[in-house]
């Protein structure tokens, strides 16, 4: 069993999957960076400085001894207080698209450069042509 192993995981897929789950990761994060820290400020400012990351609906009581503000959304998530995020939703929506749509250009790119490599000139190359001749005319 430990030598079936040793083979699933030393052949070229399982290590390009490993390699493409890391690079994924990393990848999400800049992704997350670029919509937290740069798309999403610029949508605010576009909406008269809408911060999405902070609507939420409230869905229970705000504990007693709480001395923080009832609209920030971090405190009251901290002090346990029940509540419907909806802005972080929106803003891990914005996420998806994002990353999505730069992995659909990724492989839209791919799959046009190996189409690129699949055209091959169809006939035979001017070099062949030539030894060919060169066959044929040492035949008669």
């Amino acid at each position: 069993m430990l030598n079936e192993f040793k083979t699933f995981i030393a052949k070229g897929n399982v290590l390009d999957l490993a390699v493409a789950v890391i690079i994924g990761g990393a990848f999400g994060t800049i992704v997350t960076s670029l919509t937290q820290d740069v798309i999403m400020p610029v949508v605010g400012a576009i909406f008269g400085g809408l911060d999405f990351s902070s609507l939420f609906i409230r869905l229970g009581a705000v504990p007693e001894g709480y001395a923080g503000s009832l609209t920030d959304y971090a405190a009251l998530k901290e002090a346990g207080v029940p509540m419907l995020g909806y802005g972080a939703f929106i803003t891990a929506a914005i996420n998806f698209l994002i990353l999505a749509f730069i992995i659909f250009l990724l492989v839209r790119t791919a799959n046009k450069l190996i189409m690129k490599k699949e055209e091959a000139p169809a006939g035979p190359s001017e070099e062949v042509l030539l030894l060919r001749e060169i066959r044929d005319s040492l035949k008669k």
